[in-house]
């Protein structure tokens, strides 16, 4: 040993004196080995300490909460920039309008939220707001309003609505009308799919291992890709 340490010494790489950033008679890999494994050592002591602490997991969630909500409001300021009413800072439009403004916002909030669902009152009644504020009519702020709820992303749309949609992923429901043989031995089934609003063609793939539909069957098709 000590005549490897002689050599380590006197090697072209090594060390020949002692100091705060390097070990004496170590090469520069050597240093490197030691100093990783003296780094993995202390992380696995933090981390060991830091697990036996009482309420750690829920310090956690509270963080990741705490800082998912600064990376949304960060979000809303930004596309504030471009549409003034998503600003977090702004008011709630709901609170500009007059009270017989206010009134009939809700009562139509309230009667639209009867046929969208997956929607609240309240989201409702404050798009109407906004768009009454922003100069629309009442009757022109619930069509609009409803034409772009009813196709909003993760909403189960109108079939008859899907070519408006420029989105590429959309969710439908209906009643399967009919199905024939697959022309490619990677379509596990292909059909037609129709509602009260129109019909369109579907297929589902072998590779996403799909459940197998009949005809006449209602089904719900959630995130299927729109081509």
């Amino acid at each position: 040993m000590e005549i490897q340490a002689k050599v380590d010494a006197n090697h072209p790489n090594g060390r020949l004196e002692a100091g705060p950033d390097h070990i004496y008679g170590k090469t520069l890999v050597q240093e490197e080995r030691i100093q990783g494994r003296e780094a993995e050592l202390a992380a696995i002591s933090a981390k060991a300490v830091f697990g036996s602490q009482d309420g750690r997991e829920e310090r956690t969630r509270e963080i990741v909460v705490e800082q998912t909500g600064a990376r949304r409001v960060e979000f809303l300021k930004r596309a504030g920039c471009v549409n003034p009413m998503v600003h977090p800072e702004r008011a709630d439009p709901r609170e500009m309008l007059t009270p017989e403004q206010l009134g009939a916002v809700n009562k139509e909030a309230m009667r639209l939220g009867q046929k969208l669902g997956g929607w609240s009152t309240a989201a409702i009644g404050r798009h109407l707001a906004e768009a009454v504020v922003g100069g629309m009519d009442l009757t022109s702020a619930v069509v609009g309003t409803f034409e772009k709820l009813q196709t909003a992303p993760g909403v189960v749309v109108p079939i008859g609505k899907l070519e408006s949609i420029s989105r590429q992923e959309v969710s439908i429901e209906g009643h399967i009308v009919q199905l024939w043989e697959p022309s490619s031995p990677a379509i596990a089934q292909v059909g037609l799919i129709e509602d009260e609003s129109g019909r369109t063609k579907f297929a589902s793939w072998v590779k996403s291992n799909p459940k197998s539909v009949q005809e006449g069957e209602q089904v719900c098709i959630l995130g299927a890709p729109k081509s």
